[in-house]
């Protein structure tokens, strides 16, 4: 069952892939500067940490969305601009 997926927001940093505990994110083949995390080897750091070190050090907004395809890194969040700021 899939905790997390990388989404084409991805810039390719490798943070991910250095942070998770369960090496369950790699550089898709066929684009090496777009990471995936494989669906079977991701646990969310479930009994692990408190929350998902993928998700945790990335430093993109909307790179990483959970089972729900919710942002766990939402526009805002990590820019502090709130939304009604943006593009002004």
């Amino acid at each position: 069952m899939m905790k997390y997926a990388i989404t084409e927001q991805c810039v390719g940093c490798h943070a991910c892939s250095l942070a998770c505990p369960n090496n369950a994110v790699f550089a898709d083949p066929d684009n090496p500067q777009q990471f995936m995390i494989h669906p079977r080897r991701c646990t969310g750091c479930e009994d692990q940490y408190a929350t998902p070190q993928c998700a945790t050090i990335c430093p993109v907004e909307l790179a990483i969305v959970d089972e729900l395809a919710i942002a766990v890194n939402p526009l805002g969040s990590l820019t502090g601009i709130p939304m009604q700021l943006r593009g002004q």
